[in-house]
């Protein structure tokens, strides 16, 4: 399987998806043809979410179509050569996604040769489950069970820091929150800047900023650019 899997969009003082344009033509191989899935976008349309997106990797020769404007969203999942899965809120992702039936498509295109590039909320629904999400749950997605694609669990956007004053979690004690109830879960706090790709049967860490692994009953170990899982 081919995977890129963002933390995030934007990056300060880049352009939306600047960070992640060099990463994506080197895992695009001859393909050109993409679906993308808008649905996680809230405060966007999904025309105009699509719109942005075709517009940002039209400079690589991808051809880009919304999923939502084609009258057979699983058919057209199956035939894309490129799966492209927007960031917003996860709830609403999977919720969609799920109505649709477009989970199952999404998981056999990729298997058989589909590039999948997914950032914060897309990198989320490639994971077993988007119980490491960090969004509000706004609409009842009918179970967490997501894509399965990736076997960890991703937290995008990770980390631990507070606004002065804050008595609130930080991020690290939300996620040993999930590991005391599911402590089989592995789990990857992927700061902003960072990614994984998932290439020839390895996964890569890449991005400037050292990545967390948290387990249960572990101290949390700080990852670096190049590592393999």
């Amino acid at each position: 399987m081919e995977l890129l899997l963002l933390s995030n969009s934007t990056l300060p003082g880049k352009a939306w998806m600047e960070h992640a344009l060099p990463l994506i033509a080197g895992q695009l191989n001859g393909r050109r043809s993409a679906v993308f899935i808008p649905f996680a976008g809230v405060t966007q349309t999904w025309d105009a979410y699509t719109a942005k997106t075709a517009a940002v990797l039209a400079p690589l020769g991808v051809s880009v179509t919304g999923i939502h404007s084609v009258a057979d969203p699983a058919a057209a999942v199956e035939k894309a050569e490129i799966i492209i899965v927007g960031g917003g809120n996860t709830f609403q992702l999977l919720k969609e996604s799920r109505q649709r039936g477009l989970l199952t498509p999404v998981v056999e295109a990729v298997k058989r040769g589909a590039l999948y590039i997914g950032w914060s909320a897309g990198a989320n629904l490639a994971c077993p489950t988007i119980r490491t999400t960090n969004d509000m749950p706004i609409v009842d997605p009918q179970g967490f069970d997501a894509l399965g694609l990736f076997p960890l669990q991703i937290n995008p956007h990770f980390t631990n820091a507070l606004p002065e004053g804050h008595k609130g979690e930080t991020r690290e004690q939300r996620i040993r929150e999930l590991l005391v109830v599911a402590p089989e879960l592995t789990i990857v706090g992927l700061p902003e800047g960072n990614w994984i790709t998932v290439s020839k049967g390895e996964a890569t860490l890449g991005g400037p900023n050292p990545t967390w692994l948290f387990r249960a009953g572990e101290e949390a170990i700080p990852l670096e650019a190049g590592h393999r899982f």
